[in-house]
């Protein structure tokens, strides 16, 4: 009986601490949630209170490309801004982070993958943010292909080591590597490391020879796109990136409160709305915002309300030199892809004002009369060769890593069950996009109107003109007229004079 007792009283006492360790847990929830709660939520506050005091439909001094990565922002640099503004106006290293006090820009164009945190060390006043958006399931693609096929790239080498010894050696003073840009610099060497250990474990195995009909599931020779979406990793860098890139809160992210917040957000689901209507404040303060999937309007859209206002911000202030300027921008595009991995050129730069811009850093579009339709025409030839390239680019890479061919045709592969839990994890993105489309409309609607107001006042004033014109004329003729007449009666009046005497 003693015996059952002391079983008794053991079970008792587990009882007790099992209920306090549970009271214990949901009090210390409740009061971590609270305490999230609080930080994300003065965040926020403090994040919305954050006036734009210029008229964000003007192009301001500094233009921001806020580079969400993934959505095509590059051939927006190298296709248009590098024709509107000269590399010797582009902020130093802007990818790398500026390595200037930003407070102080010395500089016209930004492009870069950092946050909207950076708008913390520039002028605000004085800058103008653009960027562009993607459909999140797209983008998610996208980066894992990318990831992979940079990656790739580095299995030329017999083992690890010597790839990353040569990726050490591939950065030059004037180029910055992949590796070295967030998010790439996180997500291609976890990439690298997990395709050698791959290969090593082929190698023992024997297996020289993959066969798969699913290049997103081939997991004897890349990791497959569902271990990739559920790795802590991609969960802090990928899922909803656009959104926290937006509203400032990226690993990346130079406010000291962001690793709270986005740890909070990460931890408690439900506090991402708070980010998520910062960030569509932020979308609704750009001078534009583009996407990805509707290409052409999106890039007809810039052209009309960038690249209008660029070109006549600069055209008139000096008059027409030689082409310095132009032939730095296409030195900067070579050494793109001269390297082993994307590499990015970076220009030390001055501040100037819009009156102090020389001849010679004048861009490629002001110095040829350029309008909206002419850049778009320089656009599509310039993304034409782009694209080229970087196919080829991206066949030679995954030729390494066959048949993990990523296409179109690949991802219908995908189940539907994968496709829906990307779309969960990547929830205020989604909301953020949707948010994106009806801003895009509504630009569209707005670009419209101005080229119809503009037309109309280009007709009145021609047919203004052409009034003048012909009453110019029939005001002349009948000077004219009167003069020949008053010539005719004095002659005539002379002669009768004459005859009487």
């Amino acid at each position: 009986m003693r015996q059952k007792g002391h079983i008794f009283d053991g079970f008792v006492i587990l009882v007790f601490l099992l209920s306090v360790s549970t009271i214990t847990k949901a009090t210390e929830g409740k009061d971590g949630f609270k305490q999230c709660e609080h930080i994300v939520k003065q965040w926020a506050s403090s994040s919305l209170d954050l006036e734009v005091k210029n008229d964000k439909h003007v192009l301001q001094n500094l233009l921001f490309f806020l580079h969400v990565p993934r959505t095509g922002g590059r051939t927006y640099f190298h296709c248009f801004l590098k024709k509107l503004y000269a590399s010797s106006l582009e902020c130093p290293r802007s990818y790398d982070k500026l390595r200037i006090d930003p407070r102080k820009p010395k500089c016209r164009l930004l492009v870069t993958h950092d946050d909207y945190s950076m708008m913390n060390k520039l002028h605000k006043d004085e800058t103008s943010v653009v960027t562009i958006l993607r459909n999140p399931i797209d983008r998610v693609f996208s980066a894992y292909e990318f990831s992979v096929e940079v990656a790739a790239r580095f299995l030329v080498h017999p083992n690890l080591t010597s790839a990353t010894k040569m990726s050490g050696r591939l950065r030059s003073k004037n180029t910055i590597s992949t590796l070295d840009i967030w998010p790439w610099k996180y997500l291609v060497p976890w990439m690298r490391e997990d395709l050698f250990a791959r290969r090593e474990a082929r190698e023992q195995n024997g297996h020289s020879v993959v066969t798969s009909t699913n290049p997103y599931d081939t997991k004897e020779m890349v990791m497959p796109l569902h271990e990739y979406i559920n790795n802590p990793i991609a969960r802090d860098i990928i899922h909803n990136g656009a959104t926290f890139q937006v509203a400032g809160l990226t690993n990346n992210s130079y406010l000291t409160e962001a690793h709270d917040v986005r740890h909070c957000v990460l931890k408690y689901q439900s506090l991402g709305d708070y980010v998520l209507k910062v960030a569509k404040k932020r979308l609704d303060d750009m001078l534009y915002v583009g996407l990805t999937e509707n290409h052409k309007e999106s890039a007809t859209m810039f052209a009309n309300v960038v690249g209008t206002q660029a070109i006549s911000q600069f055209t008139g202030s000096t008059s027409h030199g030689d082409h310095t300027a132009k032939n730095s921008s296409e030195q900067g595009s070579s050494l793109l892809e001269s390297d082993f991995d994307t590499t990015y050129h970076h220009s030390n730069s001055t501040y100037q004002k819009p009156n102090q811009i020389s001849a010679a850093d004048q861009g490629e579009a002001t110095k040829e009369n350029m309008t909206a339709g002419k850049l778009m025409d320089a656009y599509e030839s310039c993304i034409s060769n782009l694209r080229k390239t970087q196919s080829e680019r991206r066949v030679n890479s995954l030729k390494k890593i066959d048949p993990a061919n990523f296409t179109k045709e690949g991802r219908r592969q995908v189940s539907e069950a994968l496709l829906q839990e990307m779309t969960s994890l990547n929830h205020l993105d989604v909301e953020l996009y949707k948010y994106a489309q009806t801003i895009f409309a509504n630009q569209h609607k707005r670009m419209l109107v101005n080229k119809v107001v503009t037309n109309q006042l280009d007709s009145g004033f021609d047919d203004s003109y052409r009034a003048f014109s012909w009453e110019a004329i029939c005001i002349a003729v009948s000077v004219v007229f009167v003069a020949l007449f008053a010539v005719l009666f004095v002659t005539a009046k002379r002669r009768t004079s004459k005859l009487k005497l």
